[in-house]
């Protein structure tokens, strides 16, 4: 099915070019690695992160931007405040800025996600 959702001449390019930089290591596992928005002139920064231990994760952590996960192996629970979320390959988690969360690895097997930080660059509070 095609797509009209907006007129493109009401948003016109702005000049910036296109660009690609490395994320992570393609021939080392689990994927880990992240690139700041701002080398490719982007509002986004990404994170790949991966891990083969269930049980293991990030830490509790905060950041003053939204942030978008996508699995994409395996299983994770999410602890976004008081929120629970158990998701699997192909399902997407949102957490609202100023929200302490962290993820697990739920097994069986490698996690690995890709991590959208709503934000030119990686800004992150630690809590734990």
């Amino acid at each position: 099915m095609a797509r009209n959702d907006y007129d493109p001449a009401s948003a016109p390019p702005d000049g910036r070019p296109a660009a690609k930089a490395p994320l992570f290591d393609a021939t080392a596992t689990p994927w880990r690695g992240s690139l700041n928005g701002e080398a490719l002139g982007s509002p986004v920064t990404v994170l790949a992160y991966g891990n083969d231990t269930p049980g293991e994760g990030p830490r509790l952590h905060v950041h003053p931007y939204d942030e978008t996960f996508v699995v994409t192996a395996g299983n994770a629970r999410f602890f976004v405040g008081d929120a629970v979320i158990d998701a699997s390959a192909g399902e997407v988690v949102f957490g609202p800025k100023g929200v302490p969360h962290r993820f697990v690895n739920l097994g069986p097997g490698r996690l690995q996600t890709i991590d959208i930080h709503h934000s030119p660059r990686w800004i992150q509070t630690d809590l734990d």
